[in-house]
């Protein structure tokens, strides 16, 4: 076994930091585990390749639950994806670091459409600010805020 060098080594690093976050993200953005897991494997692949680019404008968090998200929406969009997904397919979420899962609320955030789940997401889960999940989604602030007052507003009912 090779010693790691210091990008390997640095990407090992937002692995063992990030990886259980971005597989929660991924998995409630897929509703697939093993899916969920292929999207976090290829985001790391992705931000390895795209190491030498990355500028640190922004969060490291912020730059990979970008590359995620995008990874996710790939995903989505194919067409082997449309054909063997269902939500009865779903295993349990991995406990998030507390351990405290609310499944009512996952459930419903599945049930959200994709563009109010992601900022949901984005905000409640990965602890983002608006300011980042308008930057990682390139979207207005307003419509990050707005899309979040709706997701919110949805989950009460």
């Amino acid at each position: 076994m090779r010693a790691a060098t210091g990008i390997e080594a640095e990407v090992e690093a937002w692995i063992a930091e990030y990886g259980d976050g971005l597989l929660r993200l991924c998995l409630l953005q897929l509703e697939d585990y093993a899916l969920a897991e292929d999207a976090v494997q290829e985001t790391f692949i992705r931000a390895y390749r795209a190491y030498e680019g990355f500028e640190g404008r922004s969060q490291v968090k912020t730059w990979l639950t970008a590359i995620a998200l995008n990874v996710c929406r790939s995903m989505r969009r194919s067409a082997w994806r449309r054909r063997v997904v269902s939500l009865e397919e779903v295993p349990d979420l991995p406990a998030p670091p507390d351990g405290a899962e609310d499944y009512a609320v996952s459930n419903a955030l599945l049930k959200l459409p994709p563009e109010l789940r992601e900022v949901i997401l984005l905000h409640e889960l990965q602890g983002m600010k608006l300011r980042e999940i308008a930057e990682a989604r390139r979207l207005p602030l307003a419509t990050v805020s707005s899309r979040l007052r709706r997701a919110k507003a949805r989950l009460r009912r």
